[in-house]
């Protein structure tokens, strides 16, 4: 009989070794949370001008056309870093991204029961409150070019910034517009198609004047003149005649920021807007700002639109087909038909929306930090990974939205399970293992950087998209995941 015991227990502990040695896992250098590097006054991310010999409006694309534009991106907390320190910075990241996330959901479920209200005389039209996104970059503004930065965002449509006269504006790091001081600026009249693409119309009786109004999850706000204006680029190519919101009434948490570009799927978005000039494409690849290796002369982030925003002949690139949400134009929608942990595929872990109901969803956004997914996907996912990294130490609490999360302090490396998404049309988009455990803290708490949501649709956030080229392919309607893209 002991014996037989004995062969059994060999034989577990065999089966036991087998099942370990199936767990697919990768290797994570440990580096506790860092202060972001800021940027100086006098960066020249922040103080470049454009040459006038140079500029050159951007014409109509053509088959022949190979018309681009190439534009640095900064994170929001490399303009605060200097006055605070990496754990309140990281706090306040997770903090907007509560609100931003309440929003979209908010958003989405208004847009299924929303009627559009037409023609009445008011101060404001209404605009969708989408959040106020986490990159910017700086551009020029009218004729001759005031330069702004501006929060990029792939969650809202209209542009918009600062104008004077200020009836009421937040702080921003350069001067505020002045439409009077720009030979191209021109105002919305209240009946053009321009204004009736906004989701009400207000007008201005007195002055015949288009007007918009748009809230964010944070109690951020803006309202003003829907006008025209030009954009100039760092490269002196300038897009004529885009719409743009200037803003007379501004409130909010836009961190010395002088307004947002809006990069939407909507009409009124820049896309949208340049599509003729620039092929309705455009790609990002972001690079945190917590991290070591997005530090100068390293790494840096980008946005690209054009043909050139599309890899050519890149070797692991993945796209999925994108999604049209028949109750929301804005949001890139894709399908999400699986997820595996360890490389075992985790049961009930599909999101699609439904193209009936505008319900559900998987939506890619770059103003969100930490990927939502709906609870029941989110719990059967994490489940999976504590499974799988049960050799590590885990941390007696959570840490603000975060419920999974490991002490390692003193460790440099350690083992932990392997994350891919499985997306529609055969994408599978394989995370780095800093991309979905973080660090939260100095002291070596690493937390898995997923949360889950009620809230109707779900999320693929910034951390997870880093390092990763997102393309955003208009022309095809796919959308692309190229890893280490930056």
């Amino acid at each position: 009989m002991d014996l037989f015991l004995l062969l059994i227990l060999s034989l577990l502990l065999v089966l036991a070794g087998g099942s370990s040695e199936s767990l697919h896992r990768q290797s994570l250098t440990l580096t506790p949370l860092q202060h972001p590097t800021p940027l100086s006054p006098d960066d020249d991310f922040l103080t470049w001008t454009a040459d006038p010999a140079f500029f050159s409006d951007l014409h109509s694309a053509d088959a022949n056309d190979s018309t681009s534009l190439h534009i640095a991106l900064a994170h929001r907390d490399s303009l605060p870093a200097v006055n605070s320190s990496a754990s309140e910075l990281f706090r306040l990241r997770l903090a907007r991204d509560a609100a931003r996330v309440e929003t979209l959901a908010a958003a989405a479920a208004a847009s299924r029961n929303r009627t559009r209200r037409k023609g009445y005389s008011s101060s404001v039209v209404s605009g969708l409150a989408q959040g106020s996104g986490e990159y910017f970059t700086r551009i020029g503004i009218g004729t001759p070019p005031s330069y702004a930065n501006m929060v990029v965002d792939t969650g809202s449509d209209l542009a918009w910034l600062q104008c004077s006269p200020c009836r009421r504006c937040y702080s921003q790091s350069a001067p505020i517009f002045d439409p009077h001081l720009s030979r191209t600026y021109a105002s919305v009249p209240c009946g053009s198609a321009l204004c009736r693409r906004l989701d009400a119309s207000g007008c201005n009786l007195r002055r015949g004047a288009c007007l918009y109004e748009v809230a964010y999850g944070d109690g951020s706000a803006t309202m003003g003149d829907l006008s025209t204006e030009t954009l100039t680029f760092r490269s002196g190519a300038r897009l004529p005649r885009v719409a743009l919101g200037c803003g007379h009434d501004n409130q909010g948490l836009f961190v010395a920021a002088s307004g947002l570009l809006g990069l939407g799927r909507g009409p009124l978005s820049l896309p949208s807007q340049a599509a003729p000039r620039l092929s309705r494409r455009f790609s990002y690849c972001l690079v945190d700002r917590t991290s070591p290796s997005s530090r100068p002369p390293s790494r840096a982030s980008s946005l690209n639109f054009g043909p050139s925003a599309v890899p050519r002949s890149s070797p692991g690139v993945v796209y999925t087909p994108m999604v049209r949400n028949p109750t929301m134009d804005t949001f890139y929608y894709v399908d999400l038909i699986g997820i595996s942990v360890g490389g075992a595929r985790v049961p009930g872990a599909e999101l699609k929306l439904n193209r009936g109901t505008g319900r559900g969803g998987l939506i890619v956004d770059s103003g969100t930090s930490v990927t939502r997914l709906a609870r029941s996907a989110y719990e059967a996912m994490r489940d999976a990974f504590k499974a799988g990294a049960a050799g590590l130490t885990q941390a007696p609490e959570g840490f603000s939205l975060f419920d999974t999360c490991y002490n390692l302090e003193g460790k440099g490396v350690v083992k932990v399970p392997t994350v891919v998404l499985h997306l529609a049309g055969g994408a599978d988009v394989a995370l780095p293992a800093e991309n979905y455990l973080i660090p939260v803290d100095t002291k070596g708490t690493f937390c898995f950087a997923f949360a889950g949501t009620d809230g109707g649709v779900s999320i693929i956030g910034n951390i997870q998209q880093q390092g990763f080229r997102i393309v955003f392919d208009g022309e095809t309607s796919r959308i692309g995941f190229m890893p280490r893209g930056c």
